[in-house]
């Protein structure tokens, strides 16, 4: 087992890979660098073994899949995760290691939006969409994690090991927040400098279809993982318009004593009942979600008593 592993997912990273191997032995002079290659069409892979990193393929494409692969083949007492891009100055990386080593933090998240994020990134609705994510995770989780999108993390072996990986894109660090936050592993927050891309380096993220995955996995995960609160939401609003279409048509029975509205009546009648359904639903899954919650503990207690 590798005391410290720095993990590198790359697509067409050769502008930039040599840099980010230079920097991470730098910071990190003890770990070993692993660069797992995503079908890249350029020299990404050729440089990265230049550089004496040990690098690896995925073949299934995407950020998710990546990782997923990384987390099952690789055993260390902690992973440092960094993008290929040279957007995140690896000199941070040694208090990130740290945190999760000697204060047993579980993640420990790169935090660009507290520092130079909002001025070196130069796409305006990666800006509004970092924003928005966060606001939504801390709201919805009832948490403070302060930069949910960052690809600059630190993990410990028991986050790595249980962290049962679903996206396949960029998506990934989205899902890793919500898991660590639900399942009440200790989070951290390092403030790292943040540069953008440099010239001849080109992102891979699409600003809309990429976003839109990343709202539809908030929407996901909090049913899943707050099922009596999002079935209960879904519940307040199934019985708003129930009663909103329900006031005419019984107003108009108290004045004429008629019932013109037949229709409108037993729609009201179906979406009340679909209110009630969506709230006891809400009750059994999360009951179904608290038994996960202990099963999750207590493999987390298997797992120490196994590496002991």
């Amino acid at each position: 087992m590798d005391k410290i592993a720095v993990l590198i997912p790359c697509y067409n990273e050769e502008k930039t890979i040599e840099k980010v191997i230079k920097d991470a032995k730098t910071a990190l002079p003890e770990a070993v660098i692993y660069v797992y290659d995503n079908n890249s069409t350029d020299r990404t892979a050729e440089i990265a073994i230049q550089e004496g990193a040990v690098v690896r393929r995925e073949y299934m494409q995407g950020k998710g899949n990546v990782i997923r692969r990384m987390f099952r083949e690789i055993e260390a007492e902690c992973y440092v995760m960094v993008d290929g891009d040279d957007t995140y100055p690896m000199e941070f990386a040694p208090q990130m290691v740290d945190k999760v080593l000697s204060h047993n933090a579980d993640m420990v998240v790169g935090d660009r939006l507290s520092s130079t994020y909002f001025t070196e990134n130069k796409r305006p609705f990666h800006n509004f969409g970092n924003s928005l994510v966060r606001k939504s995770i801390n709201q919805l989780f009832q948490c403070d994690i302060k930069d949910i999108m960052t690809g600059f993390r630190a993990f410990s072996y028991q986050f790595v090991k249980t962290f049962p990986v679903l996206s396949k894109g960029f998506e990934i660090e989205t899902e890793m927040t919500i898991h660590a936050v639900n399942n009440n592993m200790q989070v951290e927050n390092v403030i790292v400098e943040y540069r953008d891309r440099p010239e001849g380096s080109v992102s891979k993220l699409n600003t809309y279809s990429d976003g839109f995955r990343v709202i539809s996995t908030i929407i996901r995960l909090f049913r899943e993982y707050k099922p009596f609160r999002f079935f209960s939401l879904l519940a307040f609003v199934l019985a708003a318009l129930a009663v909103g279409f329900f006031v005419p048509v019984l107003i108009e029975y108290w004045e004429t004593g008629l019932v013109a509205k037949f229709p409108t009546l037993i729609v009201c009648g179906f979406v009340a009942l679909a209110a009630v359904q969506s709230f006891f639903a809400g009750l059994i899954l999360n009951n179904i979600s608290q038994r996960d919650r202990k099963e999750f503990e207590l493999n987390l207690i298997r797992m120490h008593m196994e590496r002991r």
